[in-house]
């Protein structure tokens, strides 16, 4: 893909082609703010760029049939979504499609290089499959915050080794098209815009519960990012004080108490104490426990398991609380690897929420597990890199 929207009027077509699928020319212009000849003049450019085709004829309208126009169907975007202890990699097509994905297990402190060939690895493997001769964009998500402008991490507690790594330009020169990096939970939050629960919601917060814990904000449609990358970093607001230690060098932080990493911690503890004979059993027979544990006990019925999730989303509602009396979503969604705790954990968080923050904000807040699991985080990513694409140089 060499050529962009050489205005905003292209810019706005090609969003509404991403969003909505092939199109008339007169349905375009119900939606856009131009006369029909200049729309016919930004059609005619968008399909010299090759970046639209035409479509075949319309359904009529009363008189001449129009046009249908789609985005090319040979533009590919590769969405890539790092966790702290997994890779997903996603091809996509123009209206942002998944037409291959690849899930591998990593870990993130191996360092940038070490994930960056797995990713590299795992891109190959879509390709050859054949989805893909070339990228034509791709978006990336890490698990910390970016500075968006640059694509660069910024002491990441949970990615050592990463602090000021190029992500954007390393990339860029090994896949051969461009790259734009985001904090990873600000991709779950433009997965869900794009397809999930938060089509229909201009302001909303995305929570994402994984070995670490973020927040997507998102205001009239568009992430906010803060003047430095790392607005919602909410894990490490303090929800105990003097609590437990925290990756960031402070005490009691959200993170600390209730995370993939956290849960599994209590989780140990609880076993080794014979506090709960359920997780005492799965760690003599795994050797640890995770997350997925503690979901399965409490599944079973174990109380002690139940509890931990019931404290857990307890602490993450009283954060989120603070954050709908400042905010005043409309919408909150949960996402991450903790919710596979479920309705337990999302009762708790909502219990939490509508019991601290006014009426007034709580009144149609809908609070609620994300739809698209972990493919939120590649859509988002792809998102990502066509929002830059499609518009203007």
């Amino acid at each position: 893909m060499t050529a962009r929207p050489a205005n905003a009027h292209q810019a706005r077509l090609l969003k509404l082609l991403r969003d909505g699928g092939p199109n008339s020319r007169a349905q375009l212009g119900d939606q856009v703010d131009l006369s029909r000849s200049k729309l016919a003049v930004e059609v005619d450019r968008l399909l010299e760029t090759e970046l639209v085709v035409a479509d075949g004829l319309a359904a009529s309208r009363g008189g001449r049939r129009s046009h249908n126009i789609r985005l090319n169907p040979h533009l590919r975007f590769l969405g890539v979504d790092i966790g702290a202890t997994s890779i997903d990699v996603a091809v996509t097509n123009a209206e942002l499609e998944i037409l291959g994905h690849i899930n591998q297990p990593m870990d993130v402190r191996e360092g940038p290089v070490a994930v960056f060939e797995q990713v590299l690895s795992m891109a190959a493997k879509l390709k050859a499959s054949g989805l893909a001769e070339g990228f034509d964009g791709a978006g990336i998500g890490v698990p910390g915050p970016v500075r968006f402008p640059e694509g660069v991490p910024v002491a990441p507690p949970i990615m050592p080794g990463w602090d000021g790594f190029p992500v954007r330009e390393a990339l860029s020169q090994e896949l051969g098209c461009p790259v734009m990096v985001d904090n990873d939970v600000n991709l779950m939050a433009m997965g869900e815009q794009h397809a999930g629960v938060a089509r229909t919601v201009a302001d909303f917060l995305c929570v994402k519960i994984g070995t670490g814990i973020g927040c997507g904000i998102v205001v009239g449609g568009e992430v906010y990012r803060g003047t430095t990358g790392s607005a919602g970093d909410i894990g490490h607001i303090q929800a105990v004080p003097d609590g437990h230690p925290c990756a960031c060098g402070n005490r009691g932080c959200l993170e600390a108490h209730f995370s993939g990493a956290a849960l599994a911690r209590d989780a140990l503890e609880a076993a080794q104490q014979n506090r709960s004979p359920e997780l005492a059993a799965r760690l003599e027979n795994h050797g640890t426990l995770t997350a997925v544990d503690v979901a399965a006990a409490a599944a079973a019925g174990d109380a002690t398991s139940l509890d931990l999730i019931r404290e857990g989303g307890n602490r993450t509602g009283q954060v989120i609380a603070g954050l709908v009396s400042f905010f005043n979503p409309g919408l909150v969604v949960i996402g991450g690897g903790v919710t596979g705790l479920g309705h337990t954990l999302l009762a708790a968080i909502r219990t939490q929420v509508y019991r601290q923050s006014l009426p007034l904000a709580t009144g149609n807040l809908p609070i609620v597990l994300g739809e698209l699991g972990p493919t939120a985080g590649v859509i988002g990513a792809a998102r990502l890199i066509s929002d830059h694409l499609f518009s203007p140089a």
